[in-house]
């Protein structure tokens, strides 16, 4: 336990280790062996040995998503980034990269969050020596013209738009605005429309951007499948030893506590099916609580398809669609939500009396033992069964990884979901599903012939 502890504990803090300092081993909840070196410049690199004859996945999480723009008017750049990085540089300048990648076989793609970017390649062990000679030359290296960075703001607009046809970014949107009135989570991660709109004219704070957050002491480099390990740390060192920027310090605006409930409503112009959602301030995740563990189980306890609620809305009264837990993973304090898809308007208040109800029986100290070490069990498979390819495996690692920030977060996480006990959802429920601590939005959708 001690060999374990150590090396992650220096990780946290920042202290650079020698080649090889962690080893570690497999675990109920993380069933692979890992290696992680932190090189000099602050690197991290973790490798997981994994049974898929000739494949590899290779991710790069750097730390940084909507969370950090604390600029006013640059909301949704860790976005628009991720379009960017994607634009070449003088030794593979752009659509060369893709050709080479494309040559080989490599998937290749990227994502961003709240809290963090993550560009992921899945292909060919035979690809690995380049794919670290380009991956590291665009972290490095990357450029791009002002007239490619406006024809990509046009098409990050292009985006907004699409997503803005459905209800989900404008419940997204106005849930944000109504709970943090300070917190960059207040934004969503593709940003304000009128940031977007205006990023065409941004091209020099985009190079600053790129300057600040593209480190290599902000990032995290995830390798998974059948390589050899010190052939792949001989090209890491050669090709990313030499990067050397370091990342920021920065403050984002903590959010003051809720006093008292709030609502928001949505008029939806379009033909949809009506929504209501509870949502509560909660913790951040963080690996000395079990705040998030305890969240993780009470989404499934609450509105999860084995709960009574469920059975009640969705299945026996049909007044719901489907219910379901809206809890994820954040670096701040953030959301934990009840949400319900509601068949016909008329059935609002009875689902939202059904809500009070389950979290009121809860706080007041009922639950169901024999459903938390279910939900617990189904929880720990589930991680398990979802983790059957080198992709899958490199996935999981880096979300967990970037958010927590420590290479093993993944099967510190699900360790502490095992230790969940029946009384801490309880004393979780108290303390934050509170009324004082709630937002309310509810959304009613256009009706035939114009009337809400």
């Amino acid at each position: 336990m001690q060999r374990r502890l150590i090396p992650l504990l220096l990780l946290l803090l920042g202290v650079a280790l020698p080649a090889a300092a962690a080893e570690l081993a497999a675990t109920p909840f993380f069933p692979y062996p890992m290696k992680v070196d932190r090189l000099p410049n602050g690197l991290t690199v973790v490798r997981v040995p994994f049974n898929s004859p000739g494949l590899i996945a290779y991710q790069t999480v750097v730390r940084v998503g909507s969370r950090n723009e604390v600029e006013p008017g640059k909301t949704g750049f860790a976005h628009f980034f991720e379009h960017m990085m994607f634009k070449g540089t003088k030794n593979f300048p752009e659509g060369e990269r893709e050709k080479v990648i494309s040559t080989y076989g490599f998937d290749d793609n990227a994502f961003t969050s709240d809290d963090l970017t993550v560009y992921h390649s899945y292909g060919p062990t035979a690809g690995l020596e380049k794919l670290v000679e380009i991956e590291a030359d665009r972290f490095r290296n990357l450029e791009y013209s002002e007239p490619s960075f406006q024809t990509e703001a046009l098409a990050v607009l292009g985006e907004y738009h699409k997503s803005a046809a459905q209800p989900y970014l404008k419940i997204e949107e106005e849930l944000g605005r109504t709970i943090f009135t300070r917190h960059t989570y207040g934004h969503t991660t593709i940003g304000n429309y009128a940031d977007i709109k205006a990023m065409p004219q941004a091209y020099q704070y985009s190079r600053t951007f790129f300057e600040r957050w593209y480190t290599p002491d902000n990032v995290i480099l995830v390798v998974v499948g059948d390589f050899n390990d010190d052939t792949l740390m001989q090209a890491v060192r050669k090709n990313y030893g030499p990067w050397d920027r370091k990342s920021p310090t920065i403050t984002v605006p903590a959010e003051p506590p809720q006093t008292k409930e709030r609502s928001v409503h949505i008029d939806w112009p379009q033909s949809t099916q009506p929504r209501h959602i509870f949502a509560w301030r909660t913790p951040a995740a963080r690996l000395d609580t079990a705040d998030a563990a305890i969240q993780t189980v009470l989404a499934d306890y609450l509105v999860g398809p084995t709960s009574p609620l469920y059975k009640e809305l969705v299945l026996d009264k049909q007044l719901a669609q489907e219910i379901y837990g809206d809890f994820s993973i954040h670096r701040d304090p953030h959301l934990f939500g009840l949400v319900a898809v509601l068949q016909e308007e008329g059935n609002r208040a009875a689902v939202r009396d059904a809500f009070n109800a389950a979290v009121r029986e809860l706080a007041t100290g009922k639950v169901d033992a024999s459903r938390v070490e279910a939900i617990k069990s189904n929880t720990r498979y589930g991680l398990l069964m979802g983790m059957e390819t080198a992709k899958s495996v490199a996935t999981q690692l880096s979300y967990f990884a970037g958010i927590f920030g420590a290479p093993d977060a993944l099967a510190v996480h699900y360790q502490k979901v095992s230790e969940v006990k029946p009384g801490d959802l309880i004393t979780f429920a108290k303390k934050y599903l509170t009324a004082a601590n709630r937002t309310q939005l509810t959304l009613t959708p256009k009706k035939a012939g114009g009337q809400n």
